[in-house]
Formats: C-alpha cells, sequence, structure tokens
C-alpha cells in the first residue's frame, strides 16, 4: 500500500550491452573540445609513463634486461588511448557518485595490469621478490598477456560506463550563484 504523501522510488531497468554501446556513442558524440584535449594529453602522458618506465620507449634511466615481445606494443599504445579516453570523462564539473568511484577503481586497476603486462618480467621488483629470477621467467612472464587482456578490458569497461552514465544519467550545470543584494563583492 503506497500512501499518496510518500515519495517512491523506481529501480533503473538494466540495460543490454547493445544499449550501452549505443549510449557510449552518444556519450563520446557529445564530448566538447575540452574534453578530446585533455583525452589526448593524458593518453600521450600514460603512454610517455608507462612506455619510460618500462623502456618501451628506450631511455637512458631504465634498463630492461629482457626484450619486449611483440603484443607489448599494443597494449600500451591501447591502454593509453582508453586510460586518456577515461580521464577526459571526469571534465565537467560535478560532485561524484558512486558510479564514478567503481568505475575509477576499474581504470585505474587496469593501468596497473598494463603496467605489469608489458613490463620486464625479471625488472618487476614484485615478481622478482616473490618468485626469484627464474620464477619470474617461468610463472610470470607468460602470465604477462593475459594481464594486458585484463588491463585493456578493464580499463575499457570502465570507459564505457563513465560514457554510458554520461547520457543516461547526466548531471545539470552547475547554476550561476549571485550575491544576495546588498553583499559585499
Amino acid at each position: 500500500m503506497v500512501h499518496s504523501d510518500l515519495v517512491t522510488l523506481e529501480t533503473p531497468s538494466r540495460t543490454t550491452w547493445r544499449e550501452t554501446a549505443g549510449l557510449a556513442v552518444l556519450g563520446l558524440r557529445a564530448w566538447t573540445p575540452r574534453q578530446r584535449v585533455v583525452a589526448v594529453v593524458a593518453a600521450l602522458a600514460v603512454g610517455l609513463l608507462i612506455g619510460w618506465a618500462t623502456v618501451l620507449l628506450p631511455n637512458p634511466v631504465f634498463s630492461r634486461e629482457i626484450p619486449p615481445v611483440w603484443w607489448n606494443y599494443p597494449v600500451w599504445v591501447l591502454t593509453s588511448v582508453l586510460s586518456g579516453m577515461l580521464v577526459a570523462t571526469y571534465v565537467r564539473s560535478a560532485a561524484p557518485s558512486d558510479d564514478e568511484t567503481r568505475t575509477s577503481r576499474l581504470g585505474m586497476a587496469g593501468g596497473v595490469l598494463a603496467w605489469f603486462a608489458v613490463g620486464c618480467p625479471v625488472c618487476n621488483k614484485l615478481a622478482l621478490l616473490a618468485l626469484g629470477y627464474s620464477g619470474a621467467i617461468t610463472w610470470f612472464a607468460p602470465v604477462q598477456p593475459f594481464l594486458g587482456l585484463a588491463a585493456l578490458a578493464l580499463t575499457a569497461v570502465a570507459l564505457v560506463w563513465r560514457l554510458r552514465g554520461q547520457v543516461a544519467c547526466p548531471t545539470p550545470a552547475a547554476a550561476p550563484t549571485s550575491a544576495p543584494e546588498g553583499a559585499a563583492r
């Protein structure tokens, strides 16, 4: 029995992946020029950070004992692009919601997994301490492609989720506030 003076909340209906993808595409099409610039700059920053530290970009600071394999480069580039786009979805003036916190965790997990996936298996201090040199080559190196796939999947899911949310439940722009009459400016 529902009383007329009570407010009822409806649970949101679940969307299919096709609907979610469609909403994500709409969200992407609605991006502002500022979001596009942020996406490019963030993608370059993530790419440089991961590429520099994992020596996919040769540099004098870090070294790599085992050369990169062919799949390191696509995982590195795709993770950088997806991460840049994910960062750009946060360019707006709204308070974060629970959904934003969840997707930021997925995106962060994707970035960390990509780091482990494309890095040198024996240069990874965690793998080296846990497994030793031969264990890192024997056990950790074969798992790295799966870490790369997981990184791409987590980052892509986070991005689609954020883009869908920009269309499915947009937040209103902040209304300009004006000072009351007689208030000192």
